[in-house]
């Protein structure tokens, strides 16, 4: 938005309710997706990868009785590196400013150590409300999401009921499908009604306020994810160099052009980002472009540069460089 542009926020009454949610779960709990879900646009990059998502992404849905600034975070996991554990702080720290919380459980996965894992860290959060969501319903049948449902009934009884806690464990269990638009209104509704009375937070129409160089950055990191498919752990960083305007373009026909440097830790995962003869990088420079130009809402050329910096998520200056 330009500083000259004009802000407005939407008209409300007293009754208006705005306020932030987290939405948290082990990785590939379809956190993400939910969140795009909920907003309407591409705010949070998506993988079948797991610990897609580095950054906490805000993404505001406007309603005519509120506005729900819904946080995505990383997926808590046990860390094994530093970028691991600072990830897992990021996540906590998180937690302690929003209003509510929403637990991601996957409805095609049985209750594991993972979930009770994160449901033993929800214990630190005694007087917050935790919603549980159990995602992607539409990969199961009726029976076996009935005894999902039961199952995790049961782990909001054994680890938030209680004194001091929620007295029946989750404030409410709600199953849902992201994909499907299954029962995301009745999420939406949920959150809202426990959100606090007051004015709007952000302007209308604004769906996120994550910078754009980070937005683009984690464009191109979703598109080489994807591309390199199971040959590469999440040893990927990605940061935007440069974005400018290419001068000299004539009126009516701009062109931006975005520098984008991506850091693996060893030659050999330099080599497969690249491909025979650059064809992989080429394919993911062309799966980010389209997202990057309907991002920034003008045509882009995309210049991609791949650059070993050896054991970066165990190195602290290396890790503050590229942006954790």
């Amino acid at each position: 938005m330009s500083k000259d542009a004009e802000i407005t926020f939407a008209e409300h009454d007293e009754n208006f309710r705005a306020g932030f949610a987290s939405f948290v779960g082990r990785p590939n709990a379809g956190k993400s997706t939910l969140t795009n879900a909920l907003v309407g646009a591409k705010v949070a990059i998506t993988s079948s990868k797991p610990q897609t998502t580095r950054h906490t992404i805000r993404g505001i849905v406007h309603r005519s009785d509120a506005q729900l600034v819904l946080v995505d975070t990383p997926g808590l996991h046990r860390p094994r590196t530093l970028l691991g554990q600072r990830l897992n702080d990021l996540v906590v720290d998180t937690l302690s400013e929003v209003d509510v919380v929403g637990f991601c459980l996957p409805a095609d996965q049985k209750i594991g150590p993972g979930d009770r894992f994160i449901a033993g860290q929800l214990t630190k959060l005694p007087h917050k409300p935790v919603v549980a969501l159990v995602t992607k319903t539409d990969t199961v049948p009726r029976d076996s999401l009935a005894e999902q449902l039961l199952a995790v009934d049961q782990l909001g009884r054994e680890h938030l009921a209680g004194e001091g806690k929620q007295a029946d464990g989750f404030s409410a269990i709600i199953p849902v499908s992201a994909v499907a638009g299954d029962q995301t209104d009745v999420v939406a509704d949920e959150l809202v009604s426990m959100m606090p009375l007051s004015p709007p937070l952000y302007p209308e129409g604004e769906l996120t306020d994550e910078p754009e160089a980070v937005m683009v950055a984690e464009l191109v990191r979703e598109a080489a994810l994807e591309d390199v498919r199971d040959e590469l752990p999440h040893s990927i960083a990605v940061v935007v160099d440069e974005m400018i305007p290419r001068e000299g373009r004539p009126e009516g026909r701009p062109l931006l052009d975005v520098h984008v440097s991506i850091h693996v830790e060893r030659d050999s995962q330099k080599a497969i980002i690249i491909g025979r003869a650059g064809s992989r990088l080429r394919a993911i420079g062309t799966a980010a472009r389209e997202g990057i130009s309907k991002l920034l809402g003008t045509p882009v050329y995309l210049d991609l540069h791949v650059k070993v910096t050896k054991d970066w998520q165990r190195d602290a200056k290396k890790l503050g460089r590229l942006g954790f």
